[in-house]
């Protein structure tokens, strides 16, 4: 028996109780456990991240334009050295966006846009 053969049994039956539960009349039964559900409440930002997730990009300057304002990695992340010695690091913060998660992603589509569609050479905004 290999590591990888080893490693997957483990890991199925490691995880076979938390993707199987019994019927409770029936042991022998097995349902599969649902899905968990969404958080229902009210979100402000629900509209404008459905209309950035629809968002097409079919333009060669759009996508240019969305790759060139919206940056690879956070822009606020620092070290903030004296005398050569990393005094503190102040954390990416972009992650506390509302919106972080739909921005990166219409990026990453229009890298993808460029490159699949375009043919161009996507080298320059990575």
């Amino acid at each position: 028996m290999n590591v990888l053969e080893y490693t997957i049994h483990d890991l199925i039956s490691a995880n076979w109780p938390k993707i199987w539960k019994f019927n409770q009349s029936n042991p022998t039964t097995k349902t599969a456990i649902p899905a968990a559900p969404r958080p229902t409440g009210f979100d402000p930002w629900h509209p404008l991240r459905r209309w950035l997730d629809r968002l097409e990009i079919r333009d060669r300057q759009m996508a240019h334009w969305l790759c060139q304002h919206i940056p690879a990695q956070c822009p606020f992340e620092r070290d903030i050295h004296i005398g050569g010695k990393v005094l503190f690091h102040i954390p990416p913060m972009c992650k506390l966006n509302p919106l972080y998660e739909e921005v990166v992603t219409l990026r990453f589509r229009a890298l993808c846009y460029l490159a699949d569609e375009c043919g161009e050479d996507i080298s320059l905004y990575c």
